[in-house]
């Protein structure tokens, strides 16, 4: 029983880090109406810039996160106003060449800066631990900080998103992006602070998964990112609650399947549960299908 805990405790926790990513992927799929796959690599960017802020510049944890949250977000929006910008009217193909064209660039522009050795990251906060049944089941400080953080961003999101003007011109544009124009939203900008917002929260995830995963190289955010686009495609791409939903449920069945199936098949059941419920259900659990007019 304490072992099944820990476990579920575990994939609850790699699921938040799933979350968070996934919330890049989703909110500019549904918005921006495109898959930016070098969200992954602003993920390994961000982990990079807190690694440096504390090893060589001293600062304390918070302060370097912060840091990397910023230059995310600036990163994000070079990236939009550079690469995707101009390809607003171009096919979907295209997009998703330059976005992979972004990725790669982002990635070996790492390794010139910071080779390929890996690094080991420095424990960002560390406030104690959670010891129940006798000791048995111990809780680490960077699980607990990594489940509050993804249940602060999500509470977050959604009442932004709800609530405030620019959430409510975000759902305009994704709803309608021709119509949205006409009432007088700035489409481009809306577009630019979607990437702004998942790039921070990017910088977010990576110090997270690497404070859970101390070893930094310039491909950390490949599989992660990959993971968390099935997250949410799993949970429903566009929907925020989905993303959250799919990044618990595929970060629970990782760390199962790891622990009572096997190790090396740990990963490949995650997408062949993605398969199966896509299978059933192609919108994901939470997403709507989306209709055409021809």
């Amino acid at each position: 029983m304490v072992s099944f805990l820990r476990f579920l405790i575990n994939g609850i926790s790699l699921g938040s880090v799933y979350a968070i990513i996934a919330l890049g992927y989703t909110m500019v799929y549904g918005i921006a109406k495109m898959l930016n796959f070098a969200h992954g690599d602003v993920i390994m960017v961000g982990a990079y810039i807190a690694f440096c802020a504390m090893q060589y510049l001293g600062l304390p944890p918070l302060v370097a996160v912060l840091a990397a949250m910023v230059f995310c977000t600036v990163l994000g929006m070079v990236i939009e106003g550079l690469a995707y910008r101009p390809l607003r009217q171009a096919t979907k193909l295209a997009v998703l060449i330059t976005a992979i064209g972004v990725s790669y660039l982002l990635q070996n522009t790492a390794l010139l800066i910071w080779s390929s050795n890996p690094k080991v990251f420095p424990s960002v906060f560390n406030i104690g631990t959670i010891r129940l049944f006798d000791g048995n089941l111990v809780i680490s400080s960077e699980t607990i900080l990594t489940i509050v953080a993804n249940i602060v961003i999500m509470i977050a999101l959604t009442l932004f998103t709800g609530r405030t003007k620019m959430g409510k011109a975000m759902r305009a544009v994704s709803e309608d992006r021709g119509a949205a124009e006409l009432m007088g939203i700035n489409v481009n900008r809306t577009i630019s602070l979607t990437f702004a917002i998942g790039s921070a929260l990017a910088a977010i995830a990576g110090v997270l998964l690497c404070s859970a995963y101390p070893t930094l190289q310039p491909t950390t955010g490949s599989m992660p990112g990959i993971k968390a686009f099935t997250a949410a495609v799993f949970g429903g791409i566009g929907s925020i609650p989905g993303a959250m939903i799919g990044g618990l449920l595929l970060g629970i069945i990782e760390i199962l399947g790891k622990a009572y199936i096997s190790t090396e098949l740990g990963d490949a059941l995650v997408f062949a549960v993605l398969i199966v419920v896509l299978l059933f259900k192609p919108a994901g659990l939470l997403g709507k299908p989306m209709r055409e007019k021809v």
